[in-house]
């Protein structure tokens, strides 16, 4: 039971607060060292005319080489998934000046400047239909594409919107549709390029940063190209008449 002193504070509950405060953390599993600190305990206490069971020995020796192969394995992906993600980023920093082309579906618009869309076929395609959207999600253009042969084609937007105005500077969401020849309509798969001035990582994964400030994942790059090679080969063919380009008027 507690007293009270000449500062008229409740040393029993003082007392209380303080032994709490040092109360050692118990844990609720047991962990390698813990386990062997146990196993050698057992081996030292034993009665030597009443040893453990031989059946008891092997099981627990067995338990523990589970848990130390187990744990060595976990310490083995944790340092395989560090090295992995160090591997990543210095790879990632590599494409930083060049640049890329990958699977998004995001343009830029910059003083009525548009970064280029690019999209392709694997057959023919009709009815094809080009949807921009602004950052809530809004159309804002409806563009009608025709028919295409299958190819690979890029589409330059003017930057306005349905009634002809120029939109603000920002970046725009582009969606196309398309109908095969069955007439079932199918989303077409877009690529953007642009070129890569930083690197991201989030949640393990790394993504580059183009100059106008669109993100696409090092996983989705399909192109790469070096803008201060002498030479560039372009792989558009522009007398394929499966290749083209499209631009507003």
């Amino acid at each position: 039971m507690g007293y009270v002193d000449t500062t008229g504070v409740y040393l029993g509950q003082q007392e209380e607060r303080l032994t709490a405060s040092n109360s050692p953390d118990h844990k609720t599993s047991l962990d390698q060292d813990a386990f062997l600190t146990i196993l050698v305990a057992q081996l030292t206490h034993q009665d030597p005319l009443n040893p453990m069971e031989d059946t008891e020995m092997t099981s627990q020796l067995a338990e523990f080489s589970s848990l130390e192969q187990l744990t060595n394995i976990n310490d083995g992906i944790d340092s395989l998934n560090k090295s992995m993600s160090q591997n990543d980023i210095l790879t990632a920093v590599s494409f930083i000046g060049k640049e890329v082309k990958a699977e998004g579906y995001k343009v830029s618009l910059t003083e009525g400047n548009s970064s280029t869309i690019y999209y392709g076929f694997g057959e023919a395609v009709t009815s094809i239909m080009m949807n921009i959207y602004d950052s809530e999600g809004a159309i804002v253009r409806t563009v009608e594409l025709g028919s295409k042969e299958a190819g690979t084609y890029q589409y330059t937007w003017d930057g306005k919107n349905e009634d002809g105005d120029l939109l603000p500077d920002g970046q725009y969401g582009v969606g196309i549709l398309g109908q095969d020849t069955d007439g079932d309509y199918v989303m077409v798969q877009t690529e953007i390029s642009g070129r890569v001035d930083g690197v991201v990582t989030e949640d393990g994964t790394q993504y580059l940063r183009l100059e106008d400030g669109r993100f696409v994942s090092m996983l989705n790059v399909k192109e790469v190209v070096d803008p201060d090679a002498s030479s560039v080969v372009d792989s558009t063919d522009t007398s394929d008449e499966g290749n083209g380009t499209d631009t507003d008027a």
